[in-house]
């Protein structure tokens, strides 16, 4: 029996999550399986990746065959490295302590590189953000220019209006004295 570690769907349209499971590679992707051993969302940013990496690691060294998905992830949570550290350390290559010592350091290197990613992104967020509120205040402010100007054109055009409307009444008052006249 072929054993294979893979991921099955679930979650709604559009927006998928995985359970990574260890099947029999004859079962369906979504049907019978042996254990589950983690998830996976992709929506997130970075992806989430909650895996059992001792039921992961288990599997690999009984045999079981990862799809290249499931090989991405498990290289990513250093279960792979943890599978060829063992694996020196059956052959007799190095010591349980070293390899364990290499593990640790490898671990603690890609939670800081997991952890600069996560600050990069929500700073790149927040700039953005920034950014927008910075070009919405400048069409704002362009916007209240314009108004400001038509306003004051529009008084200008109003008294304008007024003071003819004051000079004819005067100059009809000098017309008519000469009329009597």
């Amino acid at each position: 029996m072929a054993v294979k570690i893979r991921l099955a769907r679930r979650g709604r349209k559009k927006k998928p999550m995985y359970d990574v499971i260890v099947a029999d590679a004859r079962a369906p992707r979504d049907g019978r399986f042996i254990e589950k051993i983690g998830t996976y969302n992709p929506n997130t940013n970075p992806a989430s990746i909650e895996l059992n990496n001792d039921l992961a690691l288990k599997w690999l060294i009984n045999g079981a065959q990862p799809t290249n998905t499931v090989r991405a992830m498990l290289s990513y949570r250093g279960v792979l490295y943890k599978k060829h550290l063992q694996i020196g350390v059956i052959k007799g290559a190095i010591t349980q302590e070293e390899a364990d010592t290499r593990f640790a350091a490898w671990t603690q290197e890609k939670e800081s590189k997991i952890a600069g990613k996560v600050t990069r992104l929500a700073q790149e967020k927040e700039a953005a953000a920034k950014a927008r509120l910075e070009a919405e205040a400048k069409v704002s402010a362009a916007r209240a220019e314009t108004l400001r100007k038509k306003q004051e054109e529009a008084e200008a055009a109003a008294k304008a209006a007024d003071a003819p409307a004051e000079d004819a009444p005067a100059a009809e008052s000098d017309a008519t004295p000469e009329a009597e006249a």
